[in-house]
């Protein structure tokens, strides 16, 4: 990933907290048949090894738990808030009419090494924390006891875990930190118009004097 210095985000608090907000993630193996890449949503764990852990599951009927095993390097992806800037919400536009449009967004490279874990425990654990960490908003938050017990067994069954130590965390922040602070809120102000607050006020701190 090309990342000029004023886009560079290194900070592990920033990098982290894309991790936990944007849990969906890119799974990208290679192997004999070349590149691939699986969406999953990730649970986060900070704590562990140097960078983190992230742990998921798939359908014992996808390939990739078979087709990288144990020990397989990886990437995920992970996308923060992002949006196309026009030149028009820059003040200085309209002085100068020498800048073009852009495109502003958040995302972080999450390198590590993968472990599959044919499991059923395991399964069951990660399945019981994504459930409880995505449910915690709602006013009667379902868990797997709400199900009969044979019908969650019989599911588990027909899907694998996996986890990956993470060995870096490489983060893009692409704010327009290359414009004056008036282009700033300008298109922080054009943003949050038109429905998009959290990039807005990932930019607007940018913007104070």
């Amino acid at each position: 990933m090309y990342i000029p210095p004023h886009f560079a985000e290194n900070r592990p608090e920033a990098l982290q907290r894309l991790l936990r907000e944007h849990p969906l993630g890119t799974l990208v193996t290679h192997g004999e048949g070349g590149l691939d890449a699986d969406h999953l949503p990730f649970e986060f764990d900070p704590e562990v090894g140097p960078f983190g852990r992230l742990s998921a599951h798939v359908a014992r009927a996808n390939p990739l738990w078979q087709r990288c095993p144990t020990g397989t390097p990886v990437m995920v992806v992970f996308h923060g808030p992002q949006s196309y800037i026009s030149p028009n919400w820059y003040p200085s536009k309209h002085e100068s009419h020498r800048l073009v449009p852009t495109w502003n967004y958040e995302v972080v490279h999450a390198h590590g090494v993968l472990t599959v874990h044919d499991d059923e425990r395991f399964v069951r654990r990660i399945v019981a924390r994504l459930t409880r960490q995505h449910e915690a908003a709602e006013p009667r938050p379902w868990k797997m006891g709400d199900s009969a017990p044979e019908f969650i067994n019989g599911l588990l069954q027909h899907i694998v875990g996996i986890e990956i130590a993470l060995t870096a965390l490489v983060g893009k922040s692409k704010l327009s930190q290359n414009r004056e602070a008036r282009d700033i809120a300008g298109a922080a102000d054009a943003l949050q118009s038109r429905g998009q607050g959290d990039l807005a006020g990932r930019m607007r701190p940018l913007s104070a004097p």
